[in-house]
C-alpha cells in the first residue's frame, strides 16, 4: 500500500512540474516545431540565421554551442536585436534566467508585454520556414492578388 501512495505522489507532483512548464511555453509553441526543422537541416539553419541576422558563422557557432536547442539560439538573437542589446548580454540573461521562459526574458530586456514586437515574437520566427504561422495581417492576401494577375511566383 506504502508503494502505491509514493507512485501516486510521485505521479501527480510529475503532472505538476509538467503542467507548469508547459503553460509557461504555451505562448511559445511555434519554438518546438522550429526545433524540429532546425535539427532536421542544420546548415541550411544556420545558413538562415547568418542571412536573416547578418553576422558570420564564428557568431553562429557561439550562441549555437551556448544554447541546447537551436530554437534558443534564434531567439537568443532575436531578443538582442529587438533590445538593441549584444548577444553576450543576452545569453547571460538567457542563462540566469531560463527558467522564468521567453516572455519573463523578453520582459527583463525592455520587450514590453502586449507590445507589437512582443506579438510578433509569440507569433513566431522570422526566417520564413515556420508554416505561415507568423504571416502579417494582408500578406498572404497580396501574394493571392499577385498570382491571379499572373505577376508573381511562389
Amino acid at each position: 500500500m506504502k508503494h502505491k501512495k509514493s507512485l501516486l505522489m510521485i505521479s501527480i507532483m510529475f503532472v505538476l512540474i509538467l503542467s507548469v512548464a508547459l503553460a509557461s511555453a504555451a505562448d511559445f509553441d511555434w519554438i518546438k516545431d522550429f526545433n524540429i526543422q532546425a535539427q532536421v537541416d542544420p546548415s541550411g539553419f544556420k545558413a538562415r540565421l547568418a542571412a536573416r541576422f547578418q553576422i558570420g558563422d564564428a557568431q553562429i557557432n557561439a550562441v549555437i554551442s551556448n544554447v541546447p536547442d537551436p530554437g534558443d539560439a534564434y531567439m537568443v538573437l532575436r531578443l538582442g536585436e529587438m533590445s538593441s542589446r549584444s548577444t553576450d548580454y543576452v545569453l547571460e540573461q538567457y542563462k540566469s534566467g531560463k527558467h522564468k521562459g521567453w516572455g519573463a526574458l523578453a520582459k527583463s530586456l525592455g520587450i514590453k508585454p502586449g507590445s507589437e514586437e512582443f506579438k510578433a515574437l509569440k507569433r513566431g520566427n522570422d526566417l520564413g520556414n515556420n508554416g505561415g504561422k507568423q504571416k502579417e495581417k494582408g500578406q498572404n492576401k497580396e501574394k493571392v492578388k499577385m498570382k491571379s494577375k499572373g505577376k508573381g511566383k511562389e
